[in-house]
């Protein structure tokens, strides 16, 4: 009888799933990561005291790892208007010590899609993080190479373990042209000090983008509002990217303009995917900019292709924030996706 109830209620709920049109995808990786001088936090008191955790010395080669599950419900009217709901899973290591991490739900992200309006709620990714080209190809298995490095500017970003910004985004799509523009707020404190006045400041950014043959063009503007003061922070992209036979090739430049005046100026990058066999594919990346600040980066990365979703992928670059010391990063392992 237990057998039989158990058998009836899987049989339900696979029948529900069926008829909502739930779908599961992702991927994982694992492998080996070193990062030169790796540096954790010891923080027995931190959860009373952020402010409190210290700093210290840890394994430079540790395990790197995730697994990201999406669960996206997706339903369709009569008239072809589409709702989408999404949540993540996701678990990660923790890059400080090297220890496994558990996995947690996001926020959730609901969408209307119709013809080519596309409009996103919740936790959602901004024009930014929705832009073509925008961070190109980033060597690694951990993909800790970009192009963007210069960037300072914090723009709107879909979180993929956290509640997200509950905002909103829209992308109308026409032919060759895309548009696309999002809104939400961000909280500031009036002071560095505990315990100061907080208050929110509008955040927005706008969007275009052009195909045209093998070549894609995107350019974005974006700018906060800072509630005391009345400043803003602002940051424009322009990214050109393209297919050259076996060539994939980005171009990126940016201008950033932020409270910390020794992170203002142009941000700048390249990134460059060469399919050397039908199997191997070789990555590289180079980001700076202009601040004193600002941080560089470049390395190189290989992914050699297993078939059926899976890959071997690895790469070695360094990075230097500012006027502060260079160090070397590395990383290897395998990558499959469901």
């Amino acid at each position: 009888m237990k057998n039989a109830l158990l058998a009836t209620v899987a049989l339900m709920a696979t029948t529900s799933v069926a008829a909502a049109d739930v779908k599961f995808s992702g991927y994982a990786r694992f492998g080996i990561g070193y990062q030169e001088d790796r540096t954790g936090t010891v923080n027995t008191t931190a959860a009373a005291d952020p402010a409190s955790a210290e700093g210290v010395d840890t394994d430079d080669t540790i395990l790197v790892s995730r697994f990201r599950l999406n669960i996206d419900g997706t339903a369709e009217t009569d008239s072809g208007v589409e709702f989408q709901a999404r949540v993540r899973l996701q678990a990660d290591e923790n890059s400080g010590n090297g220890e496994a991490s558990s996995a947690d739900l996001n926020g959730a992200r609901f969408s209307v899609i119709y013809g080519g309006l596309r409009v996103d709620a919740g936790n959602v990714a901004g024009s930014f993080d929705n832009l073509a080209n925008y961070f190109g190809n980033e060597p690694g298995l951990e993909e800790f190479i970009g192009q963007y490095s210069g960037v300072d500017y914090e723009f709107l970003e879909y979180s993929s373990t956290g509640s997200g910004a509950n905002a909103v985004f829209f992308q109308y799509t026409v032919g060759d042209f895309a548009f696309g523009a999002s809104y939400d707020q961000r909280t500031f404190a009036e002071t560095a000090t505990a315990g100061a006045n907080t208050d929110d400041g509008d955040r927005w950014d706008i969007s275009a983008t052009y195909t045209f043959g093998n070549i894609t063009a995107a350019l974005a503007y974006g700018q906060t509002d800072r509630p005391f003061g009345g400043e803003k922070d602002t940051l424009t992209v322009l990214t050109l990217g393209g297919d050259f036979g076996d060539l994939n090739a980005t171009l990126f430049v940016a201008d950033d303009d932020v409270a910390d005046d020794d992170l203002n100026g142009t941000a700048y990058g390249l990134s460059l995917a060469y399919n050397v066999s039908a199997a191997t594919t070789i990555t590289a990346a180079y980001g700076d900019g202009s601040a004193d600040n600002d941080e560089q980066q470049y390395g190189i990365g290989v992914i050699y292709d297993l078939g059926g979703g899976a890959s071997l992928r690895g790469a070695v670059g360094r990075s230097k924030p500012g006027l502060g010391e260079s160090t070397t990063q590395a990383d290897f392992g395998v990558q499959f996706n469901f």
